[in-house]
């Protein structure tokens, strides 16, 4: 896992022998943003502190040898709220606490004594044996728990710490881990659905997430970052990877000289402060992107802010930077040479979701099936691992867009998978709202959490599809459902967001509820530059009114749209009461 790459001041620095004495840092410049390469790298607050007193990856040892046996009372505060999230674990939400005390409450008090466990899939591949284990984890130690997040990950819920040893043994047996799937880390690699399969792709993108995955997660030099980490590598050219959103993308794109290779962004994240990311304008030969994401993620590093939280990411450096000083430090301070100047992606070629039946590259198909917002279950997995290896598949994919895929589909069973994956509660061939929404954990298990969000959208996908199923909707709507500010499902980038809140309803009683935001999204076929939702003054629904408003705005926009006007373009130019 050692880098081929020369080391920074900051990485000789932090690199002493294993016995010598832990380094200590030189004093914090006063008024700095607590940048390493600039004021030092004395811990400027809380979390600063705990992570200079003992790396997070260090808690596993603990966890195994300690709170496992001596059972949740056992935890240390800063590993159970802290170190603990470098591997993949969250306590979740305690059951009765209504959304109106989230902010009322510590930590302490919000969390039960069960966890969230999120098993990190980069590029969402599984096998089918994999698939299969992690359905078994599900059933036997998360209550038959399992969401698809936008991630590409599968979060189980209700793990006890005493069983946490014999599920890193299960997952890891199978070549799955937990392994930086939380914390200030690179987190999950985004990969499309397709790589290596479709026939219109690009380039493969698996041996980069491969390398980069390979090499540096758990590297203990890259797992103290300001923030989390977020990375997006795709070859297909529907750009199905939300690339806009995250830390760093690499799109595949074809140079004229060059040939096929890789177009660099960064700086992308939402949560209450949304940035879209920006090119550097750089070309990246693919045996080179694994080195150029290494050299993004220690610029991070090394000058990422880190005396305030909320100012942490790396949206923020690159929004004080600008692309091109950053693609100048990247070059000169630690790749050591100038990249070559490459071509924008060309427009996105399609949906990039996958959902339906596609022939791949060998003539054998690809499925892309929808749950209702991403909620399964490990009976449910275990039996779709069953449905795919029946049709002669024994590999799935997750989707950004809390979808499966199942590759190398036999053309002469995919009518008895999609048969069966109906029987489940997935379907090829979703309704526009089934297809389109997606939904954060909400308040059933998550501590930051206002309003429940996936019983709440699941009930208004059944209403949609009941009230509109005789209204042609021949362009896609996106309802993207939050339950807090922070944006986990992207509510900035549908063309619906909501984002849960306490509203008023007509009896002027307070009941969970959402801000609306209208007319967002990402590049797309249909759409060919990314922006932000608009939000209007006064504009909330409460939870139950939600399917009423999103059919009045739906029925609205398709009796006052221009011919080809998209969702998006209706609710930027329409005045407020058109809105509401």
């Amino acid at each position: 896992m050692t880098p081929d790459a020369a080391p920074t001041p900051t990485e000789q620095a932090a690199r002493p022998a294993a016995d010598a004495p832990r380094r200590v840092p030189r004093p914090a410049r006063a008024g700095g943003n607590g940048q390493w390469l600039v004021d030092g790298t004395t811990p400027l607050n809380h979390n600063e502190e705990f992570k200079a007193a003992d790396g997070g990856l260090n808690v596993r040892e603990r966890i195994e040898q300690v709170y496992s046996k001596g059972g949740f009372s056992s935890i240390d505060p800063d590993d159970l709220n802290g170190r603990f999230r470098w591997w993949g674990l969250y306590t979740q939400r305690r059951p009765g606490i209504d959304g109106g005390r989230t902010a009322q409450l510590s930590a302490q008090e919000l969390s039960d004594e069960f966890f969230m466990l999120r098993v990190r899939i980069d590029g969402g591949a599984l096998t089918t044996e994999q698939l299969r284990v992690v359905a078994e984890v599900s059933t036997l130690y998360g209550r038959d728990s399992a969401d698809i997040t936008d991630r590409q990950n599968v979060q189980l819920h209700w793990v006890r710490v005493e069983d946490v040893p014999e599920i890193w043994r299960r997952l890891e047996a199978v070549g799955l881990q937990t392994t930086e799937a939380c914390g200030d880390t690179p987190r999950v690699v985004l990969g499309s659905p397709v790589a290596g399969i479709a026939r219109d792709e690009v380039l493969d993108p698996t041996p980069v997430i491969e390398e980069i995955v390979e090499r540096f997660i758990g590297d203990p030099e890259l797992a103290n970052l300001p923030r989390k980490f977020k990375t997006a590598v795709t070859g297909h050219p529907s750009q199905d990877v939300v690339h806009e959103i995250n830390d760093i993308s690499l799109l595949g794109v074809v140079h004229p000289e060059l040939g096929p290779g890789y177009d660099v962004w960064v700086g992308g994240g939402l949560s209450t402060s949304a940035h879209l990311a920006q090119r550097l304008g750089a070309f990246v030969a693919p045996e080179d992107a694994a080195e150029v994401w290494y050299g993004v993620v220690r610029i991070f590093r090394d000058y990422g802010y880190r005396r305030l939280r909320n100012k942490a990411r790396l949206k923020y450096l690159v929004a004080d930077w600008g692309a091109e000083r950053f693609r100048r430090v990247l070059e000169e301070e630690y790749l050591g040479r100038a990249l070559p100047d490459g071509p924008p992606p060309p427009a996105p070629s399609g949906r990039g979701d996958h959902v339906g039946v596609h022939e791949q590259k060998d003539g054998r198909l690809y499925v892309g099936l929808a749950p209702t917002v991403g909620r399964v279950s490990g009976t449910l997995l275990r039996a779709l691992a069953d449905a795919a290896e029946a049709a002669g598949s024994r590999r799935v994919r997750l989707t950004p867009h809390q979808k499966v895929v199942v590759l190398d589909v036999d053309p002469q069973r995919v009518q008895d998978l999609l048969a069966r994956a109906e029987e489940l509660g997935l379907t090829a061939t979703p309704s526009p709202f089934r297809r389109n929404t997606i939904a954060c954990t909400g308040l059933e298990y998550c501590k930051l959490a206002i309003v429940e969000t996936k019983a709440t959208s699941a009930r208004a996908v059944d209403e949609l599809e009941r009230r509109l199923a005789g209204v042609e909707i021949d362009t896609p709507i996106t309802l993207h459902v939050n339950g807090c500010p922070n944006s986990c499902a992207r509510i900035q980038t549908a063309d619906i967001g909501l984002k849960g809140q306490l509203v008023q309803d007509e009896h002027g009683e307070q009941v969970p509820g959402f801000q609306v935001h209208l007319g967002g999204g990402l590049a797309s076929a249909d759409r060919a530059e990314p922006g932000l939702g608009r939000t209007v003054r006064g504009l909330k629904v409460t939870a139950d009114g939600l399917p009423d408003y999103v059919e009045r705005v739906v029925r609205r926009y398709l009796d006052t749209r221009e011919p080809r006007e998209t969702f998006a373009a209706w609710a930027h130019r329409s005045d407020e009461e058109a809105l509401r």
